[in-house]
């Protein structure tokens, strides 16, 4: 209390409040390889939608690691992605390159008044085929927009008649492929102020003056079958629109930031589409439009974001990037709002179009390129994982061997607060030829791996249904088994056990690879491999909770060390607010009433039996008070999973009282 020489009352506050707080126990983590998303860095996916959205469907070559990740997502919902760096490449405008994500972008590729343009001027936003699908066409004035009388340009062709599919002009050279024309006759003339007939053709060819015109829907944007809908007299004028004039409300002028600055004629419309339908299934399929952005690099929407067209795309295109500034553009994004834009002169009528190519895929991943992607789930303090699943425990560029799996449960091990789940090779059990046979591969397979409590191995392959290819096909497990781990966390805690009849049940699985029987279950169980069971009428279930863990101990178990983990991180994390206070009494008696409440709810949850904390000067000693270390010693006793069941049957005689022979 503040001295006070008169009367009164003084208020002051203790905070007796503080909760251990939660942590996260059901998020997982793989590396996959994929026809699109980004490249070197973590990526969240919530669903398996997301997950197509983001990396693409599965394909013949990744369909393993794909699985594994849609399998897990079956159970949970948190699942962090890192696709691998291979030899795959951004489709370009005139050549390839790695764009990996939008960081790499941003620090080696521009996005700036420069940029790095050695692709041309537009880039696929992610590496792959996929990207080879990709059109832009850019509008950057009135003119060229539409609708336009070309003056001096007229129909030259006597003989253009009712269904024709060409028509010849007297000047070829002033329009392009794509571009949507009327033709004037005697009862629809297209008028100079742009009045509409009515009846629009699309240019699919041109040969010199001889355009090749099919009709247009403009509802649709699409061409339709037929030629002219009405004979064209000779001399008619011709009125010329952008291929995608019927996308936008006004033609591209002056936005109002750069009138306001001084400058004009600053704005383009954008179309990026799915030129062979590659992306879509539908060629020529417009994936999104880009209205009134601004040439000038300082331009500005009217609630004062960005409008620089490169800023835009890169905020909001799902597919390209910008590389380069179009060369016709009078001053490019290099030049700021006070100034005229426009195309340069000679190009009033170009529209600028660019098709993307020279992407390409790569789903062979090296040894070496898996364990990069594998080290963005290392640090523990800026990655929460619980979860690391392998995958396929061996990759198309990794015929053989187990480095990729011994490398997954490093990084667990490394960590200590996740597991990995791991799955034996595709060739130890798929398509070999006997039961016998899969399990000798089996434990050989385990037998190689190290000994660890941070991983579980499982006995297989799955048999499922792919529904993006209409084809059945053997899968890892270890996304399964990952899964119910996430599962388990949701209608129980994370120390019960994943495996058995309650929570071990797995979805999806038509037939197993190899199916052991109890004593293949026996030889499994003793190289630490958790059997997966198909029981007729039971369903196929996880039967085992054994981690990689060699030697006998209570950490040989699923539930135990996923218990050790999450006691460690809560507690670990709640010693955090200790740092930098007085190692004294009332820090000591602070930590016991944060830590044992905590551990009194999962004693009451059935996670351990007893527990006891010690936090006084019998460890805090003088020695390491002045050592600036505080020590708390936590005792816990686990709860222990069953195994094993005995059930005793015994017949008496009808004289003989149960209390005689209990126990017996």
């Amino acid at each position: 209390m503040a001295f006070q020489v008169s009367p009164g009352v003084s208020v002051t506050e203790k905070d007796l409040t503080n909760v251990v707080p939660a942590v996260s126990t059901s998020s997982g983590g793989i590396v996959i390889t994929a026809e699109k998303g980004p490249i070197d860095e973590i990526t969240t996916i919530s669903s398996e939608k997301q997950l197509v959205d983001t990396f693409g469907k599965p394909t013949a070559d990744n369909f393993e690691e794909w699985f594994t990740a849609a399998n897990f997502l079956g159970y949970g919902n948190n699942l962090k992605v890192v696709r691998p760096i291979t030899g795959m490449v951004n489709a370009g405008t005139s050549a390839g390159v790695l764009i990996k994500n939008t960081t790499d972008y941003l620090d080696n590729f521009g996005h700036a008044a420069s940029f790095a343009g050695s692709v041309g001027a537009y880039a696929a936003r992610e590496p792959g085929t996929l990207g080879n699908s990709l059109k832009v066409s850019v509008c950057a004035n009135s003119t060229a927009f539409g609708p336009h009388s070309m003056s001096g340009n007229l129909v030259a062709d006597a003989s253009a008649a009712i269904g024709d599919t060409s028509i010849t002009v007297d000047d070829g050279s002033l329009m392009q492929v794509g571009d949507i024309l009327e033709f004037g006759d005697a009862t629809a003339v297209p008028s100079t102020s742009g009045a509409p007939s009515g009846h629009y053709y699309k240019i699919t060819a041109i040969s010199t003056h001889v355009l090749t015109i099919a009709r247009f829907n403009t509802q649709t944007g699409k061409t339709e079958t037929g030629g002219l809908r009405h004979a064209v007299v000779d001399n008619a004028k011709v009125l010329r629109h952008w291929e995608y004039y019927f996308q936008f409300s006004t033609p591209p002028t002056s936005t109002d930031d750069v009138v306001a600055a001084g400058g004009s004629l600053d704005e383009m419309h954008i179309v990026v589409l799915d030129e062979d339908g590659g992306i879509t299934g539908t060629a020529g399929e417009i994936l999104e439009t880009f209205e009134g952005v601004s040439q000038a690099f300082d331009g500005k929407t009217d609630s004062g974001n960005s409008n620089y067209y490169a800023d835009v795309i890169y905020n909001q295109s799902k597919y390209v990037y910008v590389m380069d500034h179009e060369t016709t553009l009078a001053n490019g994004g290099s030049a700021k709002k006070g100034q005229t834009f426009d195309n340069a002169a000679g190009d009033a009528f170009v529209v600028k179009s660019y098709s993307l190519a020279s992407g390409t895929d790569d789903f062979a991943a090296t040894n070496a390129e898996i364990a990069t992607a594998y080290e963005k789930f290392a640090d523990s303090e800026t990655v929460d994982l619980a979860l690391l699943m392998c995958g396929p425990s061996q990759t198309g560029a990794d015929a053989t061997g187990d480095t990729k799996a011994t490398a997954v449960m490093d990084i667990a091990t490394d960590r200590k607060d996740c597991v990995a789940f791991i799955s034996p090779a595709r060739t130890d059990v798929v398509d070999v030829a006997n039961a016998v046979t899969q399990q000798q591969n089996v434990v050989s397979f385990a037998d190689g791996l190290p000994s660890t409590s941070y991983a579980v191995i499982d006995s297989g392959y799955k048999y499922m249904y792919d529904k993006y290819n209409d084809v059945y096909r053997y899968v890892p497990l270890n996304g399964d088994t990952a899964g119910l781990c996430a599962r388990t966390d949701s209608v129980a805690d994370a120390w019960f056990s994943p495996g058995g009849f309650n929570r071990g049940q797995i979805r999806g699985a038509v037939k197993l690879a190899f199916n052991p029987n109890q004593i293949q279950r026996d030889e499994l169980y003793k190289s630490r491999v958790n059997p997966v069971v198909a029981f007729p009428g039971q369903g196929t279930v996880l039967f085992g909770d054994k981690t990689a863990q060699s030697k006998p101990s209570a950490f040989d178990r699923i539930n135990v060390r996923r218990l050790f983990i999450v006691l460690e991180k809560t507690v670990s994390t709640a010693a955090k607010f200790q740092l930098f206070e007085f190692n004294d009494e009332f820090s000591r008696a602070n930590f016991r009433n944060l830590v044992e409440p905590f551990l009194r709810d999962v004693q009451g949850r059935r996670g351990i039996t007893d527990f006891q904390v010690v936090c006084d000067a019998s460890n805090n000693t003088g020695d390491v008070v002045d050592r600036n270390e505080f020590r708390a010693d936590i005792f816990v006793k686990p709860n222990r999973s069953i195994n094993f069941i005995q059930l005793n049957f015994v017949a008496t005689r009808s004289g003989v009282a149960f209390s005689e022979v209990a126990g017996a």
